[in-house]
């Protein structure tokens, strides 16, 4: 996916819904996000040291202070920035703008601290759209990543 085309107008959350910089999450709440999403819980000491190796991390709270959504960033502060752990809770009936919320916000974030990085992330099918709106296209020129999922050969 390449970004920055034209940037649409950054999709608002609906009342209640709060975008959070650097806000703390929870490991517990955290996990309950992963497992809403099919992904593997993480120990908290894996979170802990997860979040302090970011660059920085969103979140996205329901009106009941609920996580319903996470990303977070890591980069080189040169050439890479990656996004990781791109999820809203499916269950959630704002999950579509919870998606296209963080992806906007991440991405003007990026553009602002780290505006020369190349952005890699990995994203689940329901972020395609928020991602295409953010101008990033799938596989340009027939272009393909290809990852290496590193959890089941380390314990963590």
């Amino acid at each position: 996916m390449i970004p920055f085309r034209s940037q649409p107008s950054t999709p608002r959350l609906r009342e209640g819904y709060a975008l959070l910089h650097q806000h703390d999450p929870e490991p517990a709440g955290l996990n309950r996000l992963l497992e809403a999403c099919g992904d593997s819980p993480r120990s908290n000491d894996r979170w802990k040291r997860v979040l302090a190796r970011s660059a920085w991390h969103l979140v996205v709270l329901d009106p009941g202070g609920r996580l319903v959504g996470f990303v977070r960033a890591t980069s080189d502060q040169a050439l890479n920035a990656n996004l990781w752990d791109l999820v809203a809770d499916p269950a959630d009936p704002c999950r579509d703008e919870v998606i296209g919320a963080l992806v906007q916000a991440a991405l003007a974030r990026l553009r602002r601290e780290l505006s020369g990085c190349s952005i890699s992330l990995s994203a689940p099918p329901e972020a395609l759209n928020a991602l295409s709106r953010a101008g990033f296209v799938v596989d340009p020129g027939g272009i393909r990543a290809m990852g290496l999922d590193l959890r089941s050969q380390v314990d963590g």
